[in-house]
This record gives C-alpha cells, structure tokens and sequence, in this order.
C-alpha cells in the first residue's frame, strides 16, 4: 500500500448528507498509372524499373485490456495483476504508444446513490479509496529464478480513489524486441479493507489498455532492449553488479532506472514521515565499477495534484482534490520519495560512455540508507543504439 490513509469517516458522512439532499469495387483499370502506363514503368514520379521499397504495413491499434477488473479478492481471477498477450507485427515501427485508462468505482461521487456503502460501511464495497503502486511491464518471466525480468514500461500510483489516464511512448522497446507474441502484464496491489471503514470491503480497479502502432522506419537503430532488474530492495546494497552485454555497432546506450519509495517503517533521518515513502535517500550508480551518477528521488511537485473542488451543498459538503478525490488534501500534497498520487514517475536516464563499448559490462546501484519496514521498487533497463 502506498501513501496515507484519508479522513475517511467525515467524507463519507459528508457524502450520506448529500445523498440525502440530492436525493465500392475497382477494376484492373484502376491500377494503371495515368496514360495506361503501367505503375513503376517509368512514367511521372516513376523510379525507371528499380526496385522500390516496400511500403510500410497500416497503423494497427491492439486492445490488450478492456475494463478488465484487477480484484482484491485472492479467490478471483486477475487478483492484484492481469496479462494479456500482445502480437507486435510488421515492423520496425516508426511510432508505438501504449494507452491505458484507469477508472474507480469510488468517483465520481454521484455513483454512489446506485452504489451506495453497505449497512454499517463507509465505502461502496468495490471501491479502493488509496493510493496504489500502478505498473506496466512486458514480458515478465515465468520463473523469475532462471528467467530474465519483465521490461518495465510504466511505473505510476494510482489517485486516491479516482481515474488516470497515461500515455507513454515504447517505440524504443517495441523496435528492439522481436516481432510477434508478447505478454503484457499490469499490476496493482489492491487490498480491501473487510470493515468498510477505512476503504471499500471489496476493493478494486477497472483497467483498459491498448497499444497504437504505426509500421515505418524505425526513428533509432535499436540493437538491444536488456531488462536488468524488476523487483524490490529493502536493504542499501542493490542487486550485485548486473552483467550487460554490449553488442557490436552500438553507438550510444541509455539506462533507464526506475525507482519509488514505499512502506511504513519508522521515521528517522532524511524522512518527514513513514519510511520509505517520505524519505529522501542518496542513490548511487556504478558502470564497471566506476560512479555514473548520485542522485537523490523526490518529488515536490505533488500539490500540483490536487485542485480543490467542491462536493455538496455551499454551506456543507466537503472539499477534496479534483485528481485525488479520495485522499486527505494535506497528504496529496505532501512530497514523497519520487512519486505522487495519480501520476507516472518516469526513469532518470544516462547515455554511458562504457556502454557504447561492445563486449562485457556491469552495472549496480546503491542506496544510502534503507529503514526496516521500508522498500524501494526498482527496474533498470539498457538499451543500445546503432548508427
């Protein structure tokens, strides 16, 4: 679970009041140039009988999700997490976005007249009112033991209790892949609170997603996508120095590195509040051996996130924020350790002078201190590019 739990009790009296209150075909000759010519015979435009370059496929959109339910319910399919398998045809790709909406049943708040809270409840049962890691990956292994990890495309929070849309370019990763199946997975670790209380007893999210594809040339000559790292670290030593194997012709490489806090141990140095959500921790990178960067996560741009709106009656009702509108306005608000509530937290990344050497590499990460009770979400990904 990530961030701080609302003042859940007065909003949802809040809400009971205003509820109250508110109560055609083509023949051969078509396919003649003008004049009778036939095309490519060296007539306007024509190239004189050589060989022309294949025309790039149609764009082609791939629904991958479709308000698919990712569930609380440890009984149910799609418990925490859904897969879909993705067939990326025809390429290169001169464009690939992924699409993805995410909706609540928590909001807008007028549902809850048709789905209202259950007696003695203070939240529509299928309603997760907090805060969630919120991710997007591809090609996640069957045995993470043996197996490479997934490629991380997305790592986000959902709002507290409403909708987000994202859209993120993964041409980069769609170009270095190889054509056809592919399995994307997205993951959201809901829980319900059984009480009602605090959160709906049956929490839940409503996923779509869909991939827009444009076939063409390729905008870089990708050699290589390289997932390094998709996990958790609760200790300051990362991973191990992680091999990347740089390939012949690479010209330039990129790191992206991923990284979020989370969890509620106690507060001490460098934290205003639960560890290692509020903490602001010293993140250093090696290639090698040798330093690539130190850099700190955090984010203060979170009040963004919220614009107050009004529920309600002007003399009653409540204030709450606008993308946010199940979170306290205090705790929206608040900066946090490279995330806030209802946005994407993109990768810091770094072109390496090593990593453009072909042959054996390494690369690892440190953090300066790790409370107990507190983790770090982490994924790194190396991508080479030819000339």
């Amino acid at each position: 679970m990530s961030g701080s739990r609302c003042t859940r009790r007065a909003l949802a009296g809040a809400l009971g009041f205003a509820v109250v209150v508110g109560g055609s075909g083509c023949s051969d000759d078509a396919a003649r140039a003008p004049g009778g010519a036939q095309p490519g015979a060296g007539g306007a435009g024509g190239r004189g009988g050589e060989e022309q370059e294949p025309s790039p496929a149609p764009a082609y959109t791939i629904t991958a999700f479709e308000e698919v339910r990712i569930t609380s319910d440890a009984s149910q399919p799609n418990f925490q997490q859904a897969n879909a398998d993705i067939d990326l045809r025809d390429g290169p790709f001169a464009s690939v976005r992924l699409v993805v909406e995410l909706e609540s049943t928590c909001y807008p708040f007028e549902t809850w007249e048709d789905n209202p809270p259950p007696e003695g409840q203070s939240w529509p049962a299928d309603c997760d009112a907090f805060d969630r890691n919120f991710e997007l990956s591809l090609d996640d292994p069957v045995d993470p033991a043996v197996d490479p990890p997934g490629i991380e495309l997305v790592r986000a929070i959902t709002p507290f209790g409403g909708p987000l849309r994202l859209e993120v370019d993964i041409t980069d990763v769609a170009n270095g892949l190889p054509a056809g199946q592919h399995r994307l997975r997205v993951v959201i670790p809901t829980w319900s609170d059984g009480s009602g209380q605090v959160s709906g007893s049956n929490g839940g999210w409503n996923v779509s997603a869909v991939v827009e594809a444009v076939p063409g040339p390729a905008p870089r000559k990708v050699l290589a996508v390289v997932p390094l790292f998709n996990g958790s670290q609760t200790t300051a030593g990362g991973p191990g120095p992680l091999a990347v194997e740089v390939p012949e012709g690479t010209v330039s490489s990129r790191v992206e590195y991923r990284i979020t806090g989370h969890g509620g141990g106690e507060s001490g140095s460098g934290c205003i509040g639960p560890a290692e959500e509020f903490c602001r921790r010293i993140h250093t990178l090696f290639v090698d051996g040798s330093e690539l960067a130190r850099i700190r996560p955090w984010r203060t741009d979170c009040a963004a996130l919220c614009t107050i709106a009004h529920y309600g009656p002007e003399d009653g009702g409540f204030d709450y924020c606008l993308e946010n509108p199940c979170g306290a306005i205090e705790s929206v608000r608040a900066p946090r350790a490279n995330w806030c509530p209802g946005s994407e937290s993109p990768p810091f990344t770094w072109d390496a002078d090593a990593l453009r050497v072909p042959g054996q590499h390494t690369l690892a990460w440190e953090i300066s201190t790790v409370a107990e009770g507190g983790v770090w979400r982490v994924s790194a990904t190396y991508f080479a590019f030819g000339g």
